[in-house]
């Protein structure tokens, strides 16, 4: 294939991180625009189950993904009042032979540096707003909010829920506030320790209308981290976040186990985020620009495969792009939608839902996903 044909990918977060790494390794130029002026270390976690760490290692970064994540024997899910364990899902060792490659959680922003590794420092340019973009029908123009603009063959958006990408597509339509509310905190290993409990790898506490999820984020056990779901029909901010309080979480999770009190306890600095979403889009790319991610379909964090589903649909684009190659690049983009959006519905509507391993249940479809053997849906013509 040709590396002459330009890619830009606007956004670099995890699944504009993977679809850049894809096609460079696959050939092609890829410049990445990102907003903001530099990436930092944020207080956030993320799971990566065995459907990603298969892409990883593809990419050639499932090692080092690996080596510095906590790697739960299981996934539990308690009651949040009694404790009683309501399932126990298995991971580990388990995950490694039946689904083919590890469950891991790590620190998101460890996660993101290991992704954006392979790229060259000047594949991603930063401080990029993007303002306007246009399909002149042989390219795509880009102009930024600091006047600059950019040309590329083909566009990626993989710029979030508020994708200029995807309102370029679709029109101007702000994304609807769920009535949640996502706490989240980062508690150190040393703040952990003053507390008598057994903190266990992975775990989620469930009430009716309500729960924590907690893990570790490195392999070294030292940073402890939870998100809540709370329901809050009253979000009056136009921030992505704002601050909360340790008061405000023993209101939220009064009556709680013991084991949540202590975890609320230790926590010195917790933010609260509403949680935003879509209905379905009617569709995914037109002409030279193309969708990923939470640009097409975000969802509410339950199920921890939001940025999972980036990250494949990062992958299966290129695959698409390889198996038709970009002479005929409306029927590659074609093919990767019909190869993405059934699934990723189906983890929207399910994650939404908020009922992923509450009881026992199989993950299998989920997990035990190879994206790369899974073979392509024919599309008609």
């Amino acid at each position: 294939m040709s590396s002459k044909k330009r890619f830009a990918i606007i956004g670099a977060g995890l699944g504009g991180a993977a679809v850049a790494v894809l096609l460079k390794q696959a050939g092609f130029d890829v410049t990445v625009y990102e907003r903001a002026p530099r990436f930092s270390r944020l207080g956030a976690g993320i799971h990566m189950g065995p459907n990603v760490m298969k892409i990883f290692r593809k990419m050639g970064i499932e090692e080092k993904v690996s080596l510095m994540s906590s790697h739960p024997d299981y996934w539990f899910s308690r009651d949040g009042l009694t404790g009683e364990y309501m399932s126990r899902i298995p991971l580990g060792e388990f995950a490694l032979k039946e689904y083919g490659a590890a469950y891991v959680t790590v620190h998101r922003g460890d996660l993101h540096d290991v992704m954006l590794s392979p790229l060259d420092e000047k594949d991603v340019i930063f401080n990029k707003h993007l303002e306007s973009i246009e399909d002149t029908g042989n390219e795509v123009l880009m102009t930024f909010a600091d006047g600059t603009e950019a040309k590329a063959d083909f566009v990626i958006g993989a710029d979030g829920i508020n994708s200029m990408v995807r309102e370029n597509l679709l029109g101007k339509e702000e994304p609807t506030y769920s009535g949640w509310v996502a706490h989240r905190a980062l508690i150190t290993g040393e703040q952990l320790a003053k507390f008598d409990h057994d903190f266990e790898d992975c775990i989620k506490w469930w009430t009716e209308d309500r729960h924590m999820m907690v893990y570790y984020t490195t392999g070294r056990r030292d940073e402890y981290y939870y998100v809540t779901g709370v329901p809050d029909p009253d979000w009056n901010s136009n921030a992505s976040f704002v601050d909360s309080s340790r008061e405000e979480m023993r209101e939220a999770f009064d009556g709680y186990h013991g084991t949540v009190q202590a975890l609320i306890d230790a926590t010195e600095s917790v933010t609260k985020w509403p949680l935003k979403n879509r209905n379905p889009l009617p569709l995914w790319r037109r002409n030279r620009m193309v969708l990923l991610g939470d640009a097409c379909h975000p969802m509410k964090p339950h199920m921890a495969q939001g940025a999972a589903m980036a990250i494949e649909d990062a992958a299966m684009l290129v695959r698409c792009i390889e198996e038709v190659g970009l002479t005929d690049f409306e029927t590659a983009f074609e093919l990767y939608e019909a190869n993405r959006k059934d699934r990723a519905t189906r983890v929207q509507a399910t994650s939404n839902a908020n009922t992923w391993l509450r009881t026992q249940e199989d993950p299998a479809w989920c997990f035990g996903y190879d994206l790369y053997s899974e073979p392509l849906k024919n599309i008609s013509k």
